[in-house]
């Protein structure tokens, strides 16, 4: 059976705990990766910029003994010249696996109905399963657990939040969610009371240009806002920062900030959502 990457609600927590953890165990051979994808090729979709997502994935493959291909939307015919189905059936005769990072969540749904190979999901405007495993495998790093925690996110209620929201029930931690523009939401204040984890993310996604900013401002992440987490709690961003917009530069600036090791685990986990979807096709995991 084909395995896909698409939301992590469909996900058994067996299955994403046991991610997870080949994650920390492949972290654990960054410098003498396991050569896993010999002769396996990934096909990297994009509609928008991307940074983190491109580095990791093609990186991921390529330490891991695959090859990548890499197209943007403008280049392809996907849903325009040709259908979602027929761009799927052609995919899954020249490569292995296709990582996509789309905003319209239903194209790549409709992409992984039609293929018989892999299709992770990279980023939609509704979810970020990639990201989010990311963020776990760092929570673990820093605090060896996530049961039981308390995470709090504040700001913009949106694809990243909204993933966070799939796990929490999964994985046994409590999520807080402090924003304007969720219903139900509690005060910034009261969201971070002794959290052992602070998050956020921009306030202005791309594609949402022109957004007004004035309703999220009692949401930014500054030193008065961190005083009320734990004393040793964590920050969280999974990047692009907007600085002194949606957190200030003081709290980027602490140890508690965690930003730069999120970005890596990055990697880490894209090997380990790979390998745990390539599993079927004989690889040595």
């Amino acid at each position: 059976m084909t395995r896909h990457f698409i939301n992590l609600d469909q996900i058994s927590t067996d299955t994403l705990k046991a991610i997870l953890s080949h994650a920390h165990e492949l972290k654990a051979k960054k410098f003498a990766p396991p050569q896993l994808f010999s002769g396996m090729s990934l096909a990297m979709i994009f509609d928008k910029k991307s940074t983190r997502t491109r580095l990791s994935f093609e990186v991921a493959m390529k330490q891991l003994g695959g090859h990548t291909i890499v197209m943007t939307k403008d280049e392809m015919q996907l849903g325009v010249n040709e259908s979602v189905e027929d761009t799927a059936k052609v995919l899954s005769r020249f490569v292995d696996c296709v990582m996509i990072r789309l905003s319209d969540h239903s194209v790549v749904e409709e992409l992984a109905q039609h293929a018989t190979i892999p299709v992770i999901n990279a980023l939609t405007d509704q979810s970020h399963p990639c990201q989010i495993m990311a963020d776990l495998m760092t929570i673990e790093e820093k605090k060896g657990k996530l049961e039981g925690l308390k995470l709090a996110w504040c700001g913009d209620y949106n694809n990243v939040a909204k993933t966070f929201v799939q796990v929490a029930g999964k994985f046994g931690f409590e999520f807080m969610i402090a924003s304007p523009n969720y219903p139900g939401a509690v005060s910034a204040q009261v969201a971070v009371k002794d959290a052992d984890v602070v998050l956020t993310d921009t306030w202005v996604s791309m594609g949402e240009e022109g957004k007004l900013k004035d309703a999220f401002l009692p949401y930014q992440v500054n030193t008065a806002l961190m005083a009320l987490a734990r004393k040793d709690a964590i920050f969280m961003h999974c990047m692009p920062i907007h600085r002194n917009e949606e957190v200030t530069d003081e709290v980027l600036d602490t140890e508690a900030s965690v930003i730069y090791d999120e970005a890596e685990n990055r990697l880490h986990a894209q090997k380990a959502i790979l390998a745990w979807c390539l599993e079927n096709t004989d690889i040595q995991i």
